[in-house]
């Protein structure tokens, strides 16, 4: 359902709500604390971060985007459109091998992806377990996942090794979590 509405969309409402998401994510301060952003590339009616690329080669931060290597993903810096080609499921992918490593990597505010989500952020992504792996195995990201009001569902379905992003943002909304006590904090986006 959700991937047949993402495809409906225009692609004048995609850049208007994806804007709108952007924003807010440029706005927290876990953007602006980050040296580098490890950020997907956008395809299929996901929400664009071009924005956030844009906006941290403009800062001076280092971009890594995800490659998927056999079962595992990995994060390689680039520097403008052109590091990146068709890669995993038609997917954008660096092509230079710039790995990105190191302490600020590993503390790179990480921008995540997925086809539905639940108020508790709880995440369905696209079924092969790259991000939840990746994050497991590095887990000092901060996490923020970007997704349209739409894809917010009643429940998703979780396993052990799902990791939650910590921050949920939408054209309308921000949801981060507050672990401690089961409760979510939510903020209206009006951007």
């Amino acid at each position: 359902m959700v991937k047949e509405r993402r495809r409906e969309l225009s692609e004048a409402v995609l850049k208007e709500k994806s804007e709108k998401i952007c924003a807010a994510v440029l706005a927290m301060p876990e953007f602006r604390a980050a040296d580098e952003v490890f950020v997907y590339m956008d395809c299929k009616g996901e929400v664009s971060t071009k924005p956030l690329i844009e906006a941290a080669w403009r800062l001076g931060k280092k971009v890594a985007a995800p490659k998927v290597e056999g079962e595992n993903m990995s994060y390689y810096y680039i520097s403008s459109y052109d590091d990146v080609e068709d890669g995993y499921f038609h997917v954008p992918e660096p092509v230079q091998e710039r790995p990105a490593m190191g302490a600020a990597a590993e503390r790179a505010l990480l921008i995540v992806p997925g086809v539905g989500f639940d108020l508790l952020r709880n995440r369905c992504g696209y079924g092969k377990g790259f991000y939840d792996g990746y994050l497991a195995a590095h887990p000092g990201h901060v996490t923020v996942a970007l997704a349209f009001d739409f894809q917010i569902v009643d429940e998703v379905p979780t396993r052990p090794e799902d990791i939650r992003p910590m921050v949920l943002v939408t054209e309308s909304r921000v949801l981060s979590g507050r672990e401690n006590n089961g409760n979510v904090e939510e903020k209206t986006n009006d951007k």
